[in-house]
């Protein structure tokens, strides 16, 4: 597939270096939301979450979100999305990340430990996540025709 350099906004926005943000640098390049914008909604609900330990997440979409939570679940069709699921459990990959398998239009797949926007087959990355195509996508959020 085709790549695309796109950090999201993020250093416009001023951040510098590397951090966890895949999650909200997907959706700032799937929807054209500023970056702050983004990020301060899932660092908010973020922080809301507890750990295991009773102890609350920090106030960060740095170190990545939760994306199996109702309310990340909500945020995204809020802003136009729908789930579209390619694997489940027990039935291996299906779905690669690869022009032949991916549909066209904005979606943003989730992979293993990443999230990742693809508009028109193309990759919106700070990085290539391919795998030259035999990266397996569990699902994506496909974006409604408005």
């Amino acid at each position: 597939m085709k790549f695309i350099y796109n950090d999201g906004g993020r250093s416009q926005a001023g951040y510098k270096g590397h951090t966890g943000d895949c999650v909200c640098r997907s959706i700032c390049i799937a929807t054209g939301k500023s970056y702050k914008e983004v990020y301060s909604f899932l660092a908010e609900m973020n922080s809301k979450e507890k750990k295991k330990d009773g102890k609350v997440n920090p106030k960060t979409a740095a170190k990545g979100i939760n994306v199996k939570k109702k309310w990340f679940k909500d945020y995204m069709k809020e802003l136009g999305f729908e789930w579209v699921i390619t694997m489940r459990i027990g039935d291996g990959c299906k779905v690669h990340l690869h022009e032949d398998e991916i549909p066209a239009g904005v979606i943003v797949v989730r992979l293993s430990k990443h999230y990742s926007t693809v508009i028109d087959r193309v990759i919106h990355d700070t990085h290539d996540p391919s795998r030259e195509g035999k990266r397996c996508v569990y699902g994506y959020w496909r974006l409604r025709a408005q």
